[in-house]
């Protein structure tokens, strides 16, 4: 039994409804190391997908997670399941688009001035 209290089982949901798992993890591994696991098991064929550890968000709970707490500082009591698979919401954030960004410079350039003497 203590094999269970020592891992637990989760899955990522993400955004569009499939899921990346169900994966042991033990309950000492940090948030970052499940959002560096989601990465290296991200599928290729998704469109924008994360480029980096920082463009992913976990919610679990109804809580986004921080990279510092452990998977079991985050557990739920209203979610834990004995023998159970915990479901975590994976969100991608994504920078801002270099359109965006053009036209916020071009808005920059056009400009006008009038002065009155």
């Amino acid at each position: 039994m203590s094999g269970v209290q020592d891992s637990l089982e989760i899955k990522f949901r993400l955004i569009d409804g499939s899921d990346i798992g169900p994966k042991s993890f033990p309950v000492a591994a940090s948030v970052a190391s499940l959002k560096e696991s989601i990465l290296s098991q991200w599928p290729k064929e998704k469109v924008n997908g994360p480029r980096t550890v920082k463009d992913l968000k976990l919610i679990s709970g109804g809580k986004i997670l921080e990279n510092n707490k452990t998977v079991g500082e985050c557990r739920s009591p209203l979610c834990d399941v004995p023998g159970g698979v915990t479901t975590m919401h994976v969100v991608v954030t994504q920078p801002p688009q270099e359109k965006e960004l053009r036209v916020k410079s071009d808005q920059k350039q056009h400009k006008c001035m009038c002065v009155i003497l």
